[in-house]
């Protein structure tokens, strides 16, 4: 079966470098801008991983991540950040995160092995 990922960020261009790396690995990927499209898609479709990113406008991934929790919602999430203090990953972490990528050092080698393994 195919797996699906929702890929939340802001950012279209690095959706886009992101999406396109993934689905050579053959899963499907689907796409929110903020927070209020990601939690949407959630609600419609339940994905096999969310990458996450924490500055988004609407509703940030502190709130998707909090969302999530209150709605007992067990999809892995990996969060994506230009955010590279201890702080903000260790909420990330205990807000139900899984894992957490600067975006300044995502490498899409190391991307896959990193999610695939919460798939």
């Amino acid at each position: 079966m195919l797996k699906t990922i929702l890929l939340v960020d802001d950012d279209a261009f690095l959706r886009k470098t992101i999406r396109l790396h993934l689905e050579e690995q053959g899963v499907s990927v689907r796409e929110a801008a903020d927070g209020d499209e990601a939690i949407a898609q959630v609600q419609r479709e339940k994905p096999d991983l969310i990458l996450l990113a924490i500055l988004m406008p609407k509703r940030d991934g502190y709130a998707v991540l909090n969302f999530l929790r209150e709605h007992a919602c067990d999809v892995p999430v990996v969060m994506l950040s230009h955010l590279s203090d201890v702080l903000n990953r260790e909420t990330c972490l205990k807000f139900g995160a899984k894992d957490y990528f600067i975006k300044s050092d995502l490498d899409e080698e190391e991307l896959w092995p990193r999610i695939q393994k919460y798939l």
